[in-house]
């Protein structure tokens, strides 16, 4: 049984069902079939920022077909022969087809990352490219400290960025178009 990250090549490419049988307590991810550590628990201005944004998104989302979700929360995404498995801060999922008792399988509509010093290489470099991928219609990556969001619209494959939005903008989704949000509030500190 595989209960320490240590136990396991980082070099080899691994499974969903590899994933699945590990015992690890320590935050993985699996990109494009490699382990990646998680960052150590998120500061508290993270915390908030996701707690504020999905309620915000649970609200708007109320009575509408789609679903908000927090990490930890497994989104599984298959590209080509490597299986992936990440945990976005928050996501977005329209397509209840894709829902199962684990998670989701398929790319959500929306996902939502918050940088912080640990982890913004892997946020804007390789999820960046896993999410494109993957085929993730919108994905926000939102930066505490310059409080800013820069938002990726995927357009023909390629995400495409829009102007970044900065705190005193509303920014405003185009996957949920009647969703907008006074940047103010979600930098509220």
């Amino acid at each position: 049984m595989i209960t320490q990250l240590s136990q396991l090549d980082l070099n080899k490419r691994y499974t969903y069902a590899d994933y699945l049988s590990w015992q690890i307590k320590e935050g993985i991810e699996l990109i494009y079939g490699k382990i990646t550590a998680m960052s150590p628990a998120p500061v508290r201005l993270h915390q908030k920022i996701s707690m504020v944004l999905s309620a915000k998104l649970y609200q708007h989302l109320e009575g509408l077909a789609c679903d908000v979700y927090t990490a930890p929360f497994d989104v599984r995404l298959l590209i080509d022969d490597s299986e992936s498995v990440v945990q976005p801060d928050i996501c977005v999922v329209c397509d209840t087809t894709k829902l199962t008792e684990r998670g989701c399988d398929g790319a959500p509509d929306i996902v939502v990352e918050i940088l912080s010093p640990s982890n913004s290489k892997k946020e804007m470099g390789v999820k960046f490219n896993l999410y494109q991928d993957a085929g993730v219609r919108e994905y926000w990556i939102i930066d505490p400290t310059y409080k800013t969001v820069l938002m990726y619209v995927l357009q023909n494959g390629k995400f495409v960025g829009l102007k970044p939005f900065v705190s005193g903008e509303t920014i405003r989704s185009t996957v949920l178009p009647e969703f907008c949000l006074a940047l103010d509030k979600l930098f509220d500190d």
